[in-house]
C-alpha cells in the first residue's frame, strides 16, 4: 500500500491520502509548460541548482529534521501547513519506511505552470527511492526559484 504525504503547493489533506496539484495518480508530472527555466541560465543549469537544493532538503528530511525541513521549504509550503503539522504528518509518513537505502534521480522536468499553485519557475524532481522497510517507492519533490533566487521546496510526497 502506498503512502502519501499530503502536501504539494501548499494542498494540505489531514487524511494522509491525496495529493495533487504537480502530479497525476501514478505520482508522475501532470501536464506541464517544459519551458527553460528563466534567471538561471540555460536549463541544465537551472535543473542542477534545484537537485542540489532538493538534495540538500532531503538529507534533513532523512535525517529526522523536520522542523529544519520547513524553515529552509518555500513561503508557499510554510503558509500551507505549521511546522508542528508537517513534522507531525512527515514523521507518520517517513518513520515506518525507515531509513533510506539508496536514492537514485528519475527525472527532473522544469515548468512555469502547474495545477494548483501560482506561476512561477519550478522542477518536478523524482527519485527512485529504497528504503529499509519499503523496496520500491517514488520520491517526487517540486522546488521552485524564490524571489530571491533560491531554490526552496514547495511540495513532497512519497508513493
Amino acid at each position: 500500500m502506498s503512502r502519501l504525504i499530503p502536501l504539494m503547493f501548499g494542498v494540505l489533506s489531514m487524511s494522509s491520502v491525496g495529493l495533487l496539484c504537480a502530479c497525476d495518480s501514478k505520482g508522475k508530472p501532470s501536464a506541464q509548460d517544459s519551458t527553460a527555466v528563466e534567471g538561471e541560465g540555460d536549463n541544465a543549469r537551472g535543473e542542477a541548482a534545484a537537485i542540489k537544493a532538493t538534495d540538500a532538503w532531503l538529507r534533513l528530511v532523512d535525517a529526522g529534521q523536520y522542523a529544519e525541513s520547513w524553515r529552509e521549504a518555500a513561503p508557499l509550503f510554510k503558509g500551507a501547513v505549521t511546522e508542528h503539522q508537517w513534522a507531525a504528518q512527515v514523521g507518520a509518513v517517513r518513520k515506518p519506511l525507515g531509513a533510506v537505502v539508496s536514492r537514485t534521480l528519475k527525472s527532473a522536468t522544469p515548468a512555469t505552470s502547474l495545477p494548483g499553485a501560482p506561476d512561477g519557475h519550478y522542477v518536478v524532481i523524482q527519485y527512485d527511492t529504497v528504503f529499509a522497510h519499503k523496496q520500491h517507492a517514488v520520491e517526487t519533490v517540486t522546488p521552485m526559484l524564490d524571489k530571491a533566487g533560491q531554490w526552496r521546496v514547495s511540495g513532497y510526497f512519497v508513493r
